[in-house]
């Protein structure tokens, strides 16, 4: 364990860190001989130089190429962590001695992408125009280890209780219910009253199997006495469901902010259903042990600023129930 520590404090280097990250993308020597413009026998060395260094296998190598071994994934989350707090100081750093407004890294759901983040975004622009805004789509399962490992500074999204943690500070903004959708003209805008059953036996547009709100959809035609739609595309893509819509005349399922915006340009229009659905928030995650630098801050309050105007206010008891900044329960 001395070795091990005296390797990791002394001997690492970042060209080293950068190679075990750039491995774990590509899982394949010669991908990351390309990505690293170096050639394929360098990365061998320099990953057996490592590997000698610490004492360990970190990757199995093969014909269909590589992949890490247990001490290997710790050692990759180890680098994304020291790299990204590297590309942090560093921009942090250019910053001040360019005059410009820094950096921020926002990991978004689609939940909150289009209005929400978009107005935030829009509003810290105003501001402080050299600011430089990188945003990522996904949903908690692939955003929140970014942002464990410090490569995104801010989540935004909905605050799913299963993600609660210790080492998050989350915000409840305000409550998104969700609205069923179609393409403009579609046969189900000239129903007097759609119903679960005229919806069950349309191409449907569905959260993926593992989504909460999947689940949720579900048990509502269950409620009503139906089997969910049989004939279903699955995406959390709002640029798979303004497809679809148009593509195959299915039925989408939008948060409502979202397909308001969307109704206004005339891309697709809102069916009189009620979906009554007991959803999360859609809120602010940040970790507890990393400050925000000041670019950050300022997008965290740009998206409080722009919430005040979307979704349905929240309750005290539900806002309580869903955490208030500095809580460690979404």
């Amino acid at each position: 364990m001395t070795q091990l520590d005296r390797v990791l404090r002394s001997n690492i280097k970042l060209r080293h860190l950068q190679l075990i990250v750039a491995l774990d993308e590509f899982r394949h020597l010669g991908r990351t001989a390309e990505f690293l413009a170096v050639s394929q026998p360098a990365v061998s060395k320099m990953l057996g130089d490592v590997e000698a260094m610490l004492d360990l296998t970190l990757f199995t190598r093969s014909t269909r190429g590589s992949e890490p071994t247990p001490a290997g994934v710790s050692l990759v989350r180890f680098a994304r962590g020291v790299l990204a707090q590297y590309e942090t100081t560093r921009e942090e750093i250019a910053a001040m001695a360019s005059g410009t407004a820094g950096r921020t890294r926002v990991g978004a759901m689609v939940v909150a992408l289009p209005v929400l983040l978009a107005q935030a975004v829009t509003a810290l622009k105003a501001r402080a125009p050299q600011a430089t805004v990188l945003v990522e789509e996904g949903d908690l399962t692939r955003l929140l280890p970014r942002l464990r490992s410090g490569e995104l500074d801010v989540f935004v999204g909905r605050l799913e209780p299963g993600y609660a943690a210790p080492d998050l500070l989350t915000e409840a903004l305000y409550d998104e219910p969700m609205v069923v959708v179609v393409r403009p003209g579609h046969a189900l805008t000239r129903a007097r009253r759609p119903t679960w059953g005229t919806i069950a036996a349309q191409p449907c547009v569905m959260p993926p199997p593992w989504a909460s709100l999947r689940v949720k959809l579900e048990q509502t035609f269950h409620q009503h006495g139906l089997a969910p739609p049989t004939d279903v595309i699955e995406s959390a893509s709002h640029l798979a469901v303004m497809t679809f819509l148009r593509e195959r005349e299915a039925v989408g399922f939008v948060a409502r902010s979202v397909a308001e915006h969307y109704a206004r340009q005339g891309w697709l229009d809102i069916l009189p259903l009620v979906l009554p659905l007991d959803l999360p928030p859609v809120g602010i995650i940040t970790l507890r042990e990393h400050p925000l630098n000041p670019a950050s801050e300022r997008l965290v309050a740009c998206l409080r600023e722009a919430a005040r105007g979307m979704g349905q206010p929240m309750t005290p008891r539900r806002r309580a129930s869903h955490g208030r900044r500095g809580s460690a329960k979404p």
